[in-house]
């Protein structure tokens, strides 16, 4: 895999493109507290881009399947670049209009960008190459988070906005140009009839989830590391108010994000002796059991040990929910089924984080942290379940 000059260029433009992403994500933060001193306003801007984002989806899923995937990465890696002329404008004028013109356009490009990537991934590695990939894909991404968090805070202190989103546009525009260089098959139909025009139907997408029951299940069961993830930020900042230590913070994010690395390193030695069905249900418990943990939060090191445990255990079940998703699926299906992986993590990343804000003003964070864990188990538990019923339904069957 690591001779392989397309694994390298995915794996660099990401890292690029992360710190594009990290850096204008402080900024926008920044430009936010400037000139917007509602948090609601402020909440309601990001909300208006991600459902920018969420209502493209299907589109953006029918196009990937339907033209070549490395066009689209060029148009989407395109469109992040001249995103950010919003922001300039947005920085010139003093322009809230400006930056939601930004947030619309960043997103709506991400839509089309990220579902593309994971359709590629399949076609530039072999398939027992897929879970590695995916781990080292997850781990460089993890990295660029670090790295350009520590960037962007040292350059909003030396420098204006407008260098920090010119450092972004040119990581987009390397991403960009580094996308020329990819090359793979891709072959397409461009025969139309009534059947391709059905089979490139959006809605297909759920057929071939209830067809295919490990990969409606890893998909049922990312709801729970998402009921964590989703009010992540919230949890630190509550659980740093309540211990009233404000370094905790980043010991935090530093264990979080260390685990989450060992994870995506460990998680192909694990899989060699081990199904994915069994390690997608074992990380989803041991994400559960982290979140019932915090309830000790006010205990120091109890908070980081549930921070460890969920950067591992995430670490370890996305790379295999998107390795089953492209090894169980057909390639032809691979825009479409991001798409809606995509959509779907967007919509319960908004509802868990009104919930967790609601939660943690009504019955505060111990409270909060045990009904989530509940909703996990019972998640889990339910899943069980269906999967025990269809195996006994399929062994009827067969035995007619």
């Amino acid at each position: 895999m690591w001779r392989n000059k397309n694994v390298w260029i995915v794996l660099s433009g990401e890292f690029v493109a992360g710190l594009g992403l990290w850096l204008g994500i402080l900024g926008n933060l920044e430009f936010m507290q400037k000139h917007i001193p509602s948090d609601f306003m402020k909440s309601m801007i990001m909300f208006i881009g991600l459902l920018a984002g969420v209502l493209v989806g299907p589109m953006a899923g029918r196009m990937i399947d339907q033209y070549e995937k490395k066009k689209i990465l060029l148009y989407a890696g395109f469109g992040r670049v001249i995103s950010v002329v919003f922001m300039f404008f947005a920085i010139q004028y003093e322009s809230i209009a400006f930056m939601i013109a930004f947030m619309i356009a960043i997103q709506i490009s991400a839509a089309f960008y990220f579902p593309a990537l994971q359709s590629v991934i399949p076609l530039i590695v072999r398939e027992h190459e897929l879970l590695q990939m995916n781990g080292v894909h997850m781990n460089i991404g993890t990295i660029a988070r670090i790295v350009g968090t520590s960037l962007g805070g040292v350059l909003l202190v030396m420098m204006s906005l407008q260098y920090i989103y010119a450092f972004s546009m040119i990581a987009y525009a390397l991403l960009f140009l580094s996308t020329f260089l990819l090359q793979f098959e891709d072959q397409k139909n461009n025969t139309p009839n009534k059947k391709t025009e059905k089979d490139n139907s959006f809605m297909e997408v759920f057929r071939i989830l209830k067809g295919i029951p490990i990969a409606f299940c890893a998909l049922i069961l990312s709801v729970i590391p998402l009921l964590f993830i989703g009010g992540f930020n919230l949890m630190v900042i509550n659980i740093s108010e309540m211990q009233h230590d404000t370094t905790i913070k980043g010991f935090i994010y530093t264990i979080e994000g260390i685990a989450f690395m060992l994870g995506a390193f460990v998680i192909k030695r694990l899989s060699e002796y081990f199904p994915p069905e069994k390690l997608l249900y074992f990380f989803a418990f041991c994400t559960a059991f982290a979140h019932l943990s915090l309830f000790f939060s006010d205990v120091n090191w109890m908070a980081l040990v549930s921070f460890g445990l969920f950067g591992f255990s995430v670490g370890c079940f996305f790379p295999i929910m998107s390795t089953v998703f492209q090894t169980k699926v057909e390639k032809s299906y691979h825009g479409r089924l991001f798409s809606f992986r995509n959509m779907f993590e967007r919509v319960m990343f908004q509802i868990v984080l009104l919930g967790t804000g609601f939660f943690l003003d009504t019955i505060g964070l111990q409270y909060m942290v045990l009904i989530f864990g509940v909703i996990s188990l019972f998640i889990i538990l339910m899943s069980l379940s269906k999967q025990k019923q269809t195996t006994k339904n399929t062994s009827k069957v067969s035995n007619m």
